[in-house]
């Protein structure tokens, strides 16, 4: 059985790197004018990181590895108007450029950045909200940034 799936691309075990034990996550930078937000994206990126992955978080230089970032635009497009031209439903990007480090050799393990390359996908996530629904920017501000998130712990993940 072990012949038969050595060559179908399986692997046992998560896909994390085994040679990093740690990871450092400072504050990000935050470039923008909407305050609070590089703490709550923060904060969301040290909570994936503890719910997906084996890596434990550690201070500073005690790290194996550091991933920072910067949130480099905060956007919110109107999608729908009502007859009187008010915003009916509404859309929230964000934008990030991150970048995980090895502490111990300072090689670059990933990076995203914006504006990437055009092979490359942005670190971006979106999340639309109506205020005649009840839904608030707020809420739509947490979707967008458990979305990122995600896609900056999907980066530590070793390639296929």
């Amino acid at each position: 059985m072990a012949l038969l799936l050595s060559g179908c691309g399986y692997t046992v075990g998560n896909g994390f790197s085994p040679d990093i034990k740690s990871v450092s996550v400072p504050i990000f930078e935050n470039d923008t004018q909407r305050r609070g937000l590089e703490y709550q994206l923060t904060e969301a990126i040290q909570k994936e990181i503890q719910n997906r992955t084996p890596f434990r978080l550690t201070k500073g230089e005690r790290a194996d590895t550091e991933l920072s970032g910067r949130i480099v635009q905060v956007r919110k497009d109107v999608l729908g108007e009502d007859a009187q031209d008010d915003p009916r439903q509404l859309q929230l990007s964000i934008m990030v450029r991150v970048t995980w480090k090895n502490l111990r050799t300072n090689e670059i393990l990933a990076q995203q950045e914006v504006p990437v390359a055009p092979e490359a996908i942005p670190l971006q996530a979106q999340a639309g909200f109506a205020p005649e629904l009840g839904q608030s920017q707020a809420t739509a501000t947490q979707t967008a940034v458990n979305q990122l998130a995600k896609q900056i712990v999907n980066l530590m993940e070793v390639p296929w």
